[in-house]
């Protein structure tokens, strides 16, 4: 039931917003240079990185809002982006393509209305993955102000990248950590759960349930900036610090512990609904 209620959900945030093609050709769902969530560079990662030099095409049609050969100092363009292009679609959206070569300069020079699958210009090595010329691609609600995660909106090929639950611990609200395998008796109250974060493999959703109720969960769909900084947008707002305490820890929930016998069941999934699952048995006086 939970693997069908996660399907409706994902499909339902989607139809509500505009399909794109992709702004490269296609590649295999396993094999982008890094995905939306991640640790990147002290922060969490705004954008989807294809994996190979090629052309970028427009991902939807819309009006070219700024052609833009540095970094600027909007929180809603937070990484360094390089030669980019940024486009204005419906839905108070946009499309931003980063680490381009300077053909877009010229290319685009005396365009305003762009149509989906027009040539904007090529990958270049203008932006942060020093060496790697790839693709940058961000989508950005401006009316609620989140990064949206390209993915959901983008057709979608080849299998995901296997996830893995390693490696749990519990954080107290001083910072202290147990191990749940060598720690089975606890103080109730509130605590964060992290799993040994994978290099490459990003969840698309992580949940806790206690007793079989579902206590918390952070969905990667959208990402906010709140004070400046990169946030989850959920019932918290988690920043970098929180989601990520160091390279190796990567949050899966913030949940308050019961006084008792609790089952405790951590769940990560993947965009398509596919589910790793783990089930400690905790008391906590």
């Amino acid at each position: 039931m939970k693997k069908i209620i996660f399907t409706i959900s994902a499909f339902i945030f989607a139809s509500n917003l505009s399909s794109f093609d992709w702004p490269q050709s296609d590649i295999l769902a396993d094999s982008f240079y890094a995905y939306f969530g991640q640790l990147r560079g002290g922060t969490i990662n705004t954008s989807l990185i294809f994996s190979k030099s090629d052309d970028i095409k427009a991902a939807d049609s819309g009006r070219i809002l700024a052609i833009i050969s540095e970094h600027g100092d909007d929180e809603l363009f937070e990484s360094t982006l390089g030669n980019a292009v940024i486009l204005q679609h419906s839905n108070d959206m946009l499309t931003v393509y980063g680490n381009m070569d300077e053909s877009a300069q010229t290319n685009l020079s005396n365009e305003t209305e762009i149509e989906k699958g027009h040539l904007l210009g090529t990958t270049g090595f203008s932006g942060w993955q020093s060496g790697d010329a790839c693709l940058e691609f961000q989508v950005v609600d401006t009316r609620n102000q989140n990064y949206i995660n390209p993915r959901i909106l983008m057709p979608r090929i080849g299998n995901e990248l296997e996830l893995t639950i390693k490696n749990l611990e519990f954080m107290n609200k001083n910072g202290v950590t147990y191990n749940l395998l060598t720690t089975k008796h606890f103080y109730a109250g509130t605590y964060r759960i992290y799993r040994e974060r994978q290099e490459t493999s990003m969840p698309y959703k992580t949940s806790v349930y206690v007793n079989g109720a579902l206590v918390d969960s952070i969905t990667y769909e959208t990402l906010i900036a709140k004070d400046g900084k990169i946030c989850t947008n959920g019932k918290i707002n988690h920043p970098v610090k929180e989601v990520y305490p160091d390279k190796n820890k990567q949050l899966i929930a913030e949940f308050s512990l019961p006084k008792g016998h609790n089952t405790v069941t951590v769940i990560v999934a993947d965009i398509l609904g596919q589910e790793k699952t783990l089930t400690y048995n905790i008391d906590a006086r």
